[in-house]
C-alpha cells in the first residue's frame, strides 16, 4: 500500500479505558504480542450498534477481568482522539482496512482489590500488568500513540481528585 491509499482508509472506532486506583495510579498492561517495552491501557473496538460506554466496560472486562461493579465512571473525553498507524503496520493490522483508530476514552475509578484483576482471560492481551503513575504512561506506550496518551492525561488528570 502506498501513502495515498493508506490516507484514504477510515479510522477504526475504538474505546480506551483509564482505570485509576485509590493512589491515583493507572492500570497498564505489557502487551503479550510485543516483546519490547510496549505497555498500554485497556482499549478495543466498538462493535456495530454498541454504545461506546458499553464497549468500554466490555473491553475492561475482556482485558483485565474487572467487572462493572468494580469500576465507577468518572468521565469521558470530550472528543474522539485519532491516531495513525505507521505505514508499515497498516497492511498487517485489522486486515489493512484502517489507517489507525479514533478513540473515545473513559476514566474509571477502580473500586476493587488487586485480586479482582486477572489478565489470564479467554483471549489474553497482556503478559503482565502494573499500577503506574499517570505521568509515566506516555514513555511506556508505543511512540505512535504518545500524542493520544498526552491528550487523555491532559483531560483526565485534573479529575483524579481522590488520590
Amino acid at each position: 500500500m502506498n501513502a495515498e491509499q493508506i490516507e484514504a482508509l477510515p479510522y477504526r472506532p475504538c474505546v480506551g479505558v483509564m482505570l485509576v486506583n485509590d493512589a491515583g495510579h493507572a492500570f497498564a498492561g505489557q502487551r503479550i504480542d510485543n516483546h519490547q517495552d510496549a505497555w498500554q491501557m485497556p482499549q478495543g473496538g466498538v462493535n456495530s450498534g454498541e454504545a461506546p460506554i458499553d464497549a468500554a466496560f466490555r473491553e475492561l472486562w475482556e482485558e483485565t477481568g474487572v467487572t462493572q461493579d468494580k469500576a465507577t465512571l468518572v468521565s469521558q473525553t470530550q472528543d474522539w482522539i485519532a491516531y495513525d498507524l505507521p505505514y508499515d503496520l497498516v497492511p498487517k493490522i485489522w486486515g489493512g482496512k484502517f489507517r489507525g483508530q479514533t478513540q473515545l476514552w473513559f476514566l474509571f475509578r477502580f473500586r476493587g482489590e488487586d485480586t479482582d484483576i486477572t489478565i489470564e482471560t479467554e483471549h489474553p492481551e497482556f503478559r503482565e500488568w502494573a499500577w503506574m503513575p499517570i505521568s509515566d504512561l506516555p514513555e511506556k506506550i508505543v511512540p505512535f500513540k504518545r500524542a493520544t496518551y498526552d491528550a487523555v492525561i491532559s483531560e483526565f488528570e485534573p479529575l483524579i481528585t481522590w488520590a
